[in-house]
Parts: C-alpha cells; structure tokens; sequence
C-alpha cells in the first residue's frame, strides 16, 4: 500500500460500523489530523440520480465521470465488467492525508476495529480476523486476547487507533 496510514472499522451489517466511523472522522480531524474514508459497499452502490447529467454520461458508455462544482468533486468510475479494484489500488488514488479510515473490507489486511452490537446476536470477527486489533462493543464480549472499548467511547478509541498508527 501506499505511504498513508491506514485503519479500518469492520464488523457484520448493523453492528454500528457507520455510526463508528462518522464519530472517528469528526474526533480525529477535531484534533487536527487530515482523514480521507473508503467505504465497500457489496451491491451496484450508485450514488448518482436516474435523470441526472452524470448519470446520462454514465448510462451512455463514460467510463469515468466527474462532476464539478465550487464546493466539491467527485469521480465516478465504471467498471465496465472489469474485476473490483483492490483496496490498495483504491488507496493510491486518494490525495495524500494523515489517515485513511476504511470501512469494510474485513479480509483486506490493513489493522481494524471491530464494530460489535450485541443485540444484533452476531458472533464475532475478531477471533478468526488476526487483523482485528480491538473490539468496541456495547456488551463485554469474554474470553478475547485483544483489547474491547465501548462502542460509544469515541474519544478511546480514537486513542487507541492513533496510538496503534503512531499518531
């Protein structure tokens, strides 16, 4: 992968990876520090509208669209029946910051943080996943060799993964 740090918030559907990684990003540029996010969906993830410019372009053949505007940009890259690209592909073409928070990817091998709900009464990746260093869970999941936070204490676990990427 490339020079940029990166740190990944994983964990089965509704285990509050989402929650998670919004709170991390708000914590960690609060404290000064630049963040960029990957997020893996695993359906045909389309984030632009039927009807729309871009979706036009798109729908006739582009390859790649960007849209443009004096706030922001965004790139769209069809595949086209090409392979998924892999995260470090993926990575590479992020402008460089202090932190690249991945959410997703469970068996990519950058570290991770376990986003764990009891309620959702799903067993636990970290104890197959070795690039699972830590759990935050809103229960106390037993019998773990890896640290378990509070899914809610945002201000710990943002501790934690700093430390874990020397920041």
């Amino acid at each position: 992968m490339s020079q940029m740090r990166i740190y990944g918030v994983t964990g089965w559907k509704n285990s509050g990876k989402t929650g998670l990684m919004e709170r991390l990003v708000y914590e960690i540029c609060g404290r000064g520090l630049r963040v960029s996010t990957i997020k893996h969906a695993h359906h045909a993830t389309d984030i632009d509208q039927p009807g729309r410019d871009s979706y036009r372009h798109r729908e006739a053949g582009a390859r790649e669209v960007i849209v443009a505007s004096p706030a922001r940009w965004a790139l769209m890259h069809e595949l086209r029946g090409d392979p998924e690209p892999p995260l470090e592909d993926l990575v590479a073409r992020l402008t460089p910051v202090d932190l690249v928070l991945v959410e997703g990817y469970k068996r990519a091998p950058h570290p991770k943080i376990e986003a764990h709900r009891v309620e959702t009464g799903q067993p636990l990746l970290a104890g197959d996943n070795p690039t699972v260093r830590a759990v935050a869970s809103n229960g106390a999941p037993e019998g773990l060799s890896i640290p378990v936070l509070h899914l809610d204490d945002t201000a710990a676990i943002t501790d934690f993964i700093l430390r874990e990427i020397g920041l």
